[in-house]
């Protein structure tokens, strides 16, 4: 009995290793591939240069890992089990009185430490990475724009509706800087300073001028008006993190301030909506504050959607690691072929074609509020489970 399990045990032990070797090499090469997508796609949107790019590399790849794991993973047990069935080393075991699941468990157990690992890796390595990535962009940002200041002495931004003249740049100072820029009336503010110094604030998608000496004037506001900061749109496309790129703990918290803030707006809503029914003036459904309530609402709970739905996905998609190795090994066993891509294209197929599909629909409908996140996530891995159970019946049966 003793040496039955440890027969066992080495037959497991043999398969784990195999199913490690070839899972490491074929996450290698998928991510030397798309790594360089990341990067031209990086690079692309921020307009970086080779330095900056050499920067953010360490950062593009663990950001590259949640999406390649699950097909690495599945193309492992598909060469793994396929070839082990195609030498009918299963027929073998089986006469020995060893169950199949025995031959699967060490593909189930990688199933799930990777999905616990790639649930990790979107809710705090990518945070990370984003957080970093942000930091040289930032960076070089700020460099392409001292840049064009010295070398064109002026910086013009129409999308954003400001100008930027400098008599000359000094290291990182502006020396005799005259800012321009529009405010929601159309009107111009004009800033004057001696000196002035550039912060860039991501988080709040302000340009930050601390000034020195430096007078603020406006149509209308009755004179001239001293100020230190200054803070103006970003003059670049750079956004505030989205969901994905937050923790779960963050998104949470983010989720309890929107829910907040909505219903205090909301609270503001009703009671100007029910002035407006006592009084009969039905034209203030129409006002500008009462619209721009129901946008904010409107916002406000789109967002509140959108994160809801990325909680909910992060913990499915990691998931599928496991969902995988649970269709993909009794599937490759049943093929009992020595050529794994034909295992791998019949089951990845309809992955595709089925899997991602479900994915996205939920994805799209949970974001419009159409369905609940909490479930509707979990829909295409239900699918993945019911035909995994499917084929594990039949090659436990046969």
């Amino acid at each position: 009995m003793d040496s039955e399990r440890i027969r066992v045990r080495l037959l497991q032990r043999y398969i784990l290793g195999e199913l490690l070797r070839v899972f490491l090499f074929l996450l290698t090469v998928l991510m030397v591939l798309l790594v360089f997508v990341g990067v031209f796609h990086q690079a692309r949107e921020n307009g970086l240069g080779p330095y900056q790019i050499i920067q953010i590399l360490p950062y593009i790849i663990p950001s590259m890992l949640p999406f390649t794991i699950p097909a690495a993973l599945l193309l492992t047990v598909s060469i793994v089990y396929g070839r082990i069935s195609g030498d009918l080393e299963v027929t073998a075991v089986k006469a020995a009185g060893v169950s199949v699941m025995t031959l699967l468990t060490p593909a189930l157990t990688l199933g799930l430490v990777l999905a616990v690992g790639s649930f990790a890796l979107t809710d705090r390595v990518i945070p990370w990475a984003f957080d970093n990535i942000q930091r040289v962009v930032t960076q070089a940002m700020e460099e392409i724009f001292l840049d064009v200041l010295r070398t064109n002495h002026n910086f013009i931004d129409e999308n954003q509706g400001y100008r930027i003249t400098v008599g000359h740049v000094d290291g990182r100072k502006l020396i005799e800087p005259t800012f321009r820029y529009r405010v929601r009336e159309g009107n111009w503010v004009v800033i004057a300073a001696q000196e002035a110094t550039l912060d860039f604030d991501l988080e709040r998608e302000q340009l930050i001028l601390h000034l020195i000496q430096a007078e603020f004037s406006a149509p209308r506001a009755g004179g001239v008006i001293k100020r230190d900061n200054q803070p103006i749109p970003l003059p670049h496309h750079i956004r505030k993190p989205k969901a994905r790129h937050l923790t779960v703990s963050e998104i949470k918290s983010e989720l309890g301030e929107m829910e907040e803030s909505r219903s205090g707006i909301e609270a503001r809503r009703d009671v100007a909506a029910a002035m407006y029914l006592a009084l009969g003036d039905f034209s203030g459904f129409e006002s500008k504050q009462f619209r721009n309530y129901q946008a904010t609402v409107g916002k406000t709970r789109s967002r509140t959607l959108k994160f809801k739905t990325e909680v909910h996905s992060r913990y499915a998609m990691a998931a599928s690691c496991f969902f995988f190795v649970l269709l993909g090994g009794p599937f490759a066993i049943l093929q009992g072929s020595k050529h794994f891509l034909t295992s791998f294209v019949l089951c990845f197929v309809p992955i595709l074609l089925v899997y991602y599909p479900l994915v996205f629909l939920a994805m799209n409908l949970s974001r419009m509020g159409s369905i609940d996140p909490a479930w509707g996530m979990w829909v295409a891995n239900g699918v993945l489970m019911l035909a995994g159970l499917y084929f594990l019946r039949r090659v436990l049966k046969h």
